[in-house]
């Protein structure tokens, strides 16, 4: 079957405008999508160190930072003797992300399923406030990365352990690992059972 030159017209027209009507389609997503992650960047702004944002140069011992001062007293000693015995050895933590409120929980997740594309694959790297353990102060970010692979090879005598594989920064505490070293590891927040409560 052969068409016609009109028929063949027809269907470069039909698409062109389909291709057209896609371009403005895509252009309209984009604009929704750069005006979420300004509207996102903004509210992050509009958090503070109230809230759990951490100040670039904060270690754990900086008692005034609520990141710090907020943290589970027993997380706290745990870092607080980690890090002057890392810094024996060069190496000096900083706390990236320490206790969070949940409105600054809540927003991080928000950026990470602007970020991800869905609660899905957000949750691999953000928990829900309700779950959260930088919520209850039960968990810790450290940087920059000699401190976490410092922390990844001694930590367990301090009962520091990483959690999540995929997370090298981030800690919690497990007095238990002091005995009998850290616990396996999850792949990521979604197959730890806290998560699914």
């Amino acid at each position: 079957m052969t068409y016609s030159e009109p028929a063949r017209t027809a269907a470069r027209r039909i698409r062109s405008s389909i291709i057209g009507v896609l371009e403005v389609v895509s252009s309209a997503l984009i604009g929704v999508r750069l005006d979420q992650l300004r509207a996102s960047s903004a509210a992050l702004r509009a958090l503070g160190a109230e809230d759990g944002v951490v100040p670039d140069g904060v270690t754990v011992f900086d008692d005034d930072v609520p990141a710090v001062a907020n943290l589970d007293p027993a997380l706290r000693g745990a870092l607080r003797q980690a890090a002057a015995d890392a810094a024996e050895a060069g190496v000096k933590f900083f706390v990236n992300s320490g206790w969070r409120s949940p409105r600054y929980q809540e927003q991080l997740r928000h950026e990470a399923v602007l970020k991800y594309g869905s609660q899905k694959k957000a949750a691999r790297w953000v928990a829900a406030a309700d779950r959260s353990a930088h919520v209850s102060g039960h968990a810790i970010d450290v940087g920059p990365p000699e401190a976490a692979a410092w922390l990844s090879e001694h930590g367990a005598r301090y009962g520091l352990c990483q959690i999540y594989r995929n997370e090298p920064w981030h800690y919690e505490l497990r007095p238990e690992a002091v005995e009998h070293g850290c616990p396996p590891m999850y792949r990521d927040p979604t197959h730890d059972p806290r998560m699914k409560r």
